[in-house]
């Protein structure tokens, strides 16, 4: 009881200290409070105290494909009507015929890494029947794999050859049986289905201590850029960032320095925003949302990526973006 009167009294006390300020400074004032706010883990320990964060925290897909390469099994998670994660079916699938990441094209190696579905292809849009019913096209390579010079292309979750048989192994895609594909693309949106491919097991319940202060420095990020701090801004980039068009960190400091002098007014809001560990790696996460941006010379609406490295300060290094 205790604790819910100070809880109570303390947002009295803090939408008193708004309510002054507006009083006396305005809106723009208080805009700038709320937004420091947002990049305090405080907030987003409270905010995620009852999310569901088996793969991570995850505000833009429904639908969760698991690949795990060492047991050739490809799993569907669902959020179900309390916004959670729960395991949907498991299909039996072939993988790449050599063991390890992909590398380079014509390895025979399925990636490992967190992936989008692309595309759907059928035999209305002319699949060949060497990959049975339907396809689904994957994002592979993305950009962290655009980071590590990683190769090749063309990397599907597919059917089974309708009229011959197959070898028990692919050149890189899945492959899962027809009455599984068919299953499959009954239960997912592609557009709200995210497939993440490891050589084993992914780890459940990703840390919410660690996601929270993730959240907390994507705001916090987000604020040295709203409020034109480049210094700050530019800490969140690791010495050896490289943005997916192939600019280094030394052109990008250039870059970013010119744009922040013109001390524009900006409005940046982040939308359906991702924050997934990467798989096969200790401390590295791939972030994505939804950007909608907008200054007094520019404006753009799109998906943004950025990969980060989680330093030995619990700080985030962003080492490439898109």
């Amino acid at each position: 009881m205790k604790l819910l009167t100070l809880l109570f009294l303390s947002t009295l006390i803090f939408a008193s200290d708004i309510l002054t300020n507006y009083r006396i400074n305005g809106i723009n004032k208080i805009e700038k409070q709320m937004d420091l706010e947002l990049s305090k883990q405080e907030y987003w320990s409270k905010f995620l105290k009852n999310k569901d964060t088996s793969f991570g925290y995850i505000e833009a897909y429904k639908n969760i494909l698991t690949c795990n390469k060492e047991n050739s099994t490809l799993n569907l998670y669902s959020i179900d009507k309390d916004k959670k994660f729960k395991f949907r079916k498991k299909y039996n699938a072939f993988t790449g015929e050599k063991d390890g990441d992909k590398e380079t094209e014509g390895d025979k190696k399925t990636p490992i890494g967190i992936y989008n579905i692309v595309k759907k292809l059928s035999k209305e849009t002319n699949l060949n029947e060497f990959y049975g019913p339907l396809a689904f096209v994957t994002s592979y390579p993305n950009i962290y794999d655009n980071y590590k010079g990683k190769g090749g292309h063309g990397i599907w979750v597919h059917g089974f050859p309708i009229k011959e048989e197959r070898d028990e192994f692919t050149r890189g895609c899945i492959a899962i049986n027809n009455q599984s594909i068919e299953c499959l693309n009954k239960h997912i949106d592609i557009q709200k289905t995210l497939l993440i491919i490891n050589s084993q097991e992914l780890q459940k319940e990703v840390d919410k201590d660690t996601l929270s202060s993730i959240l907390a420095q994507l705001y916090a990020w987000r604020y040295s850029w709203l409020y034109n701090d480049i210094q700050s801004y530019l800490n969140f980039y690791s010495n050896n960032f490289r943005r997916d068009d192939g600019m280094d960190f030394k052109s990008f400091k250039s870059y970013k320095t010119r744009v922040f002098k013109k001390i524009e007014k900006k409005s940046i809001i982040f939308k359906n925003i991702n924050v997934i560990p990467y798989p096969h790696t200790k401390n590295t996460f791939e972030i994505t949302f939804k950007e909608y941006y907008k200054s007094d010379t520019f404006s753009f609406t799109g998906d943004k990526t950025l990969i980060v490295n989680i330093d030995t300060d619990k700080k985030i290094k962003i080492i490439t973006e898109k």
